[in-house]
């Protein structure tokens, strides 16, 4: 007897000609690519999250992850762990769609960057991806 699974879906990815939201980074003629799944959505969503700061989001100074203030706090093992702590906290509150699985950080003091990594699984589907942000 086959084993049957079931597969859960998001009922906005059922809708195939109807955008979700808008993909970063914004490089299309019209200023704005569009995204058709959640999954897209969702990345463009962490990849926005990590990128502002607290108070740059209008009418929600909350939103945002404050990773750019940690390049001029002096990089090193002590400060990843603050990192770390503000990516799953900024995740847990703002993109509770998704379960981090792993961070990895990779920092250069010398020349003041931070390289970060992030996978991560949707909750309703089980996928996985990954995104990487760099802080130059």
């Amino acid at each position: 007897m086959p084993i049957q699974q079931t597969i859960r879906v998001n009922p906005l990815d059922l809708q195939k000609n109807i955008a979700i939201g808008i993909s970063l980074p914004f490089s299309s003629p019209s200023a704005f690519n569009r995204t058709y799944s959640t999954k897209d959505q969702i990345r463009s969503n962490l990849i926005n999250l990590l990128l502002t700061d607290k108070g740059e989001r209008v009418m929600n100074p909350e939103f945002g992850a404050d990773l750019r203030r940690s390049l001029f706090e002096g990089i090193n093992e002590d400060n990843n762990e603050i990192i770390r702590f503000k990516i799953i906290n900024a995740v847990n509150t703002f993109i509770p769609e998704v379960t981090l699985t792993d961070i990895d950080i990779n920092s250069n003091p010398d020349y003041n960057t931070l390289n970060i990594t992030i996978s991560y699984r949707l909750n309703i589907s089980g996928a996985s991806d990954q995104i990487t942000v760099q802080f130059n």
